[in-house]
């Protein structure tokens, strides 16, 4: 049995106990941590702390459980546990839920091959005279189906055409279609529940400002539609609204295809969650979104799809099930129930129809228009982009219906009279405010994939012919594959030819493609590409100001202004498209919802993978919905019950290790509510970090790399930079005894420097962590990258990274740094002290200000005389990796160049600011 934890957590009333140091320190950053939202970081870097004005009526006060507030700082009511304090109820032990566990949701095994596993599991344990919980995978399914945790079951509701049938009915009016639902209002409490959500739930609609009084938009709780909605609950309601807290469901559906080769089988599943958790925590993969229903898909010809009797039945029948799947929710839009919250606490809650995530095609169904015009807007389909375009909405469309017939309706106005949108049946909800900008199939996909990178080839071919443009296609595509490598970039061997894309492929391309066209197009569709990546990274940001807001409506302006180049060259005769139309939109929808990375399709299409491809993987393609659904909803209890042993204490240590502790006699307690730990493996390149917010830091690798000489000549040598690393190292050594001086270090002669005799270490890596609130982040909004430099990665080329080093902190963007290619990470003692290092060339900025033509600055490899100009630096002074792309010039690239090389090839560089959201902030 482990000795029994004796280090005392510093806080006050806290109670935990520790191992060692580390895992108090490790509690300490994470637990007990500011709880504030993270604070703004300016252009300098320097932290101001936020203002907040919270809604006064709608304040999210725990109740106990009759609706009665609790006075501040009251633990929360106690719940009535499903099961007995360490009961594994309903299966057996520890060994039972791990294997199940295991099984089910992490191998996701066939009912074939979880048989074979409980095979050899039997086999194993009767050599001893034991048995096993269950005789097949059928056993081991239908004790699953007992576990009471995350228990909201599956229902089915059948409906069809019932009005009046001619002489022969055409199939689609005699079909029974079924609608697979569950309760919502079940759903959405067993997601509130969920303790990972702890730190992450707003509980009371909010404005942010900065320091200088600006406005800040992020999570959907921050925005002016949940403060508007906050005031409308209490002007309605005033006897129940005050201490309550409004909870809006953010929902989304979309259209999924599981397999081309079996016929085109679909799927149209339906998600929801509380729109009162983070961003970050919608984006994740857990409850943040489940899937509530899936809707019906009549199967008809090609030739019926254009009966309207049949688009009618269609519409019809699509809103009415999205009616049906959100009714048990209505009774709470209008008087309050109580609910048990993340944090463990009661509150009286208001539910509201929130955001709706949904593609053009999807929203065109939603918000009854004619495919072509606009669901937020009346622009006309001909000139969407043209001023004046009033706001639609369902009492303009009311006052429409009433005054024009229907043709009227469809040619002047798009709008469909033959149904209505399912938001009619909820209060405060019309779909025209509430469908939410889609950064997925907008812009990254729509924008820029289909729309731009199509017209650049349609340009080549319209300027140079079919022939010349292929091979101008090609030299793009090598220019592509052969960009230096970086954390966290997907690599494309073949350029931008390949079939299948995914959003992170555009996601991907984006980050490089400027560069990579640069020299083949006009300058005027260069300016304009970068333009629309401007706009692109602001909108992806995780919060906005006001002069963010500024900056992206400028940026969209000069996209407009320059687009135009693509008609004057011919390859467009207009550009009146409604994907892309829906930028002039984005602006207020982040003032409406908050940031939009949290409300994109992105995170229904993620969600596709686990709730409908691979289930149906798992199934046996007969009747699979019916087989899907057990899936997913066996999977939810087993994760639900994963998180309640979690908290009694019943998951600590290895299956065998808490079994054979608890043979001992030990019994587990339960543990604290906190955040779990993320840990940073050493063999991660980038990802969240934990701990409190700094600017920035870095660390060297944890382990030296064995085989280099120690000594300060031999090391050179074995490098092979005799001739330029001791000089750099005995004028770094000059610096440290000298920190005062502003001689330049590179004219030190090097007689003056000290003499060195110790030993150096040679580390192959080292982890930057900095502030990155824009990137999917970590406790404190930290994010680490790995920055490497070695002579064999990955078995086969040598990868020597580049990085920013800070050298005038009083100077914004590049202006204050500068770039250089990092030869040797190393640390050493001198005087006492251990200084870690590393050696780099540096690379200068080339011209006063960024590049006209890309927006990118332009840096170029640093000679003195002959030899390279390199130093030695302290890792302290790096801020970060950096990624450059060649300035590739006129030149074709050879199809032998490979992408390691290009570092060493190249004469000049553009330094990368669209490589993540980051460095788009911090590189300017």
């Amino acid at each position: 049995m482990p000795p029994a934890p004796e280090l005392p957590c510093p806080f006050r009333n806290c109670g935990r106990k520790f191992y060692n140091s580390s895992g108090r320190t490790q509690h300490v950053n994470v637990v007990h941590r500011e709880l504030t939202p993270p604070p703004n970081v300016d252009e300098r870097g320097e932290e101001h702390a936020f203002v907040y004005h919270r809604h006064p009526v709608l304040t999210g006060k725990p109740c106990d459980d009759h609706g009665n507030n609790l006075p501040q700082y009251s633990p929360p009511v106690p719940e009535a546990p499903k099961t007995a304090p360490g009961s594994w109820h309903p299966l057996e032990d520890r060994i039972a839920f791990d294997f199940a566990y295991h099984e089910f949701v992490v191998q996701k095994g066939s009912e074939g091959s979880t048989n074979q596993a409980l095979d050899i599991w039997a086999a194993a344990v009767r050599k001893h005279g034991g048995e096993i919980p269950w005789e097949n995978s059928k056993a081991m399914y239908a004790l699953l189906d007992e576990i009471q945790h995350g228990s909201c079951s599956w229902n089915s509701l059948k409906m069809r055409w019932n009005g009046p049938l001619p002489e022969n009915p055409p199939k689609w009016m005699t079909e029974t279609y079924e609608l697979c639902l569950r309760d919502s209002r079940k759903l959405l409490h067993q997601q509130l529940r969920t303790p990972d959500f702890k730190g992450k739930t707003r509980y009371v609609a909010f404005r942010q400002f900065d320091e200088q009084g600006n406005r800040v938009w992020s999570d959907l709780m921050s925005s002016d539609w949940a403060w508007k909605q906050a005031n409308q609950i209490a002007a309605d309601h005033p006897n129940d609204a005050p201490g309550a807290t409004f909870i809006p469901i953010v929902a989304g559906s979309d259209k999924t295809t599981v397999s081309v080769a079996t016929g085109h089988q679909m799927f149209h599943p339906v998600y929801m969650g509380p729109g009162s958790i983070t961003n970050t925590a919608r984006r994740a993969h857990g409850n943040g979104m489940l899937p509530v229903g899936f809707l019906p898909i009549p199967k008809v010809t090609s030739h019926e799809q254009k009966d309207p009797e049949f688009a009618k039945f269609a519409r019809q029948l699509y809103h009415t099930c999205l009616a049906l799947i959100f009714e048990p929710l209505k009774p709470g839009m209008t008087e309050p129930e109580i609910v048990r919250c993340p944090d463990g606490h009661l509150r009286r809650v208001f539910y509201g129809l929130g955001p709706y995530i949904a593609d053009y095609p999807e929203q065109v169904y939603l918000a009854g228009i004619v495919q072509g015009w606009c669901p937020k807007c009346d622009a006309n389909p001909k000139a969407l982009d043209a001023k004046g375009a009033l706001r639609r909405s369902h009492q303009k469309t009311d006052i429409l219906m009433e005054f024009f017939d229907t043709g009227v309706l469809w040619s002047d106005f798009g709008v469909r009279c033959d149904y209505k949108p399912f938001t009619y049946h909820f209060p405060r909800a019309d779909i025209h405010e509430l469908l939410s900008p889609d950064l997925l199939h907008q812009v990254i996909k729509g924008t820029f994939k289909d729309h731009i990178v199509t017209w650049v080839y349609e340009y080549l071919v319209a300027t140079e012919g079919e022939a010349a443009a292929k091979a101008k296609q090609a030299d793009i595509d090598r220019r592509i594959s052969v960009v230096p490598i970086y954390p966290g970039l997907r690599r494309f061997p073949e350029g931008r030819n390949f079939e299948q894309w995914t959003g992170n492929d555009s996601k991907a391309l984006m980050k490089v493609y400027l560069a990579c066209i640069v020299g083949y197009v006009p300058a005027r569709m260069v300016q304009c590409l970068s333009a629309f990546l401007d706009f692109c990274y602001i909108a992806r940001q995780n919060s906005l100001s006001t002069a963010d807001l500024a900056k992206l409506e400028d940026a969209l302006q000069r996209f407009h202004e320059l687009r135009d180049v693509f008609i004057d060259a011919g390859v467009r005769d207009s550009i009146s498209l409604p994907r892309q139309h829906s930028l002039v939109h984005y602006a207020r929808s982040i003032r409406l919802f908050g940031s939009p990375n949290g409300l994109c399709s992105s995170i229904t299409e993620s969600k596709h993978i686990v709730a409908v491809k691979k289930p149906w993987r798992c199934s046996s393609r007969y009747h699979a919905l019916c087989q899907m659904l057990r899936r997913i909803l066996r999977e939810e209890k087993l994760d639900a019950a994963r998180q309640e042993f979690t908290k009694q204490g019943m998951m600590q240590f290895s299956t065998s290790v808490y079994t054979e502790m608890v043979q001992n006699g030990w019994v587990p307690e339960p543990l604290e509510d906190e955040d779990e730990e993320e840990l940073l493996r050493d063999e991660d390149d980038l990802g969240p970090s934990v701990g409190p917010k700094v600017l920035s830091s870095i660390k060297l690798a944890k382990t030296t790399e064995p085989g280099y000489p120690t000594g300060l000549y031999d090391l050179a040598t074995y490098i092979d930079s005799l001739a330029t690393f001791p000089p750099a190292f005995r004028r770094f050594l000059w610096s440290i005894n000298n920190p005062e001086s502003e001689r330049p270090t590179h004219t030190i002669p090097i007689d003056e420097c000290p003499s060195f005799s110790g030993k150096i270490y040679v580390y192959h890596s080292a982890i930057a962590h900095y502030y990155a609130p824009s990137d999917l982040c970590g406790a404190g909004g930290m994010y680490h990258e790995r920055i490497r430099s070695t002579p064999c990665w990955q078995k086969s080329f040598p990868r020597r990274d580049t990085v920013l080093v800070e050298v005038d902190e009083d100077l914004l963007g590049m202006r204050g740094m500068v770039v250089g290619r990092v030869f040797l990470f190393f640390s050493f003692k001198f005087q006492g002290q251990k200084y870690s290092c590393a050696f780099v060339h540096w690379l200068e900025l080339h011209g006063q200000d960024p590049d006209s033509e890309t927006g990118l600055w332009i840096v170029k490899p640093e000679f003195l005389g002959n030899q390279p100009s390199m130093a030695v630096v302290e890792v302290d002074c790096i801020a970060r990796g950096a990624h450059l792309l060649p300035i590739f010039g006129n030149t074709p690239i050879p199809a032998t160049l490979h992408f390691s090389q290009s570092l060493d090839v190249f004469r000049a560089f553009f330094v990368n600011r669209h490589i993540d959201h980051h460095a788009h902030q911090f590189i300017y």
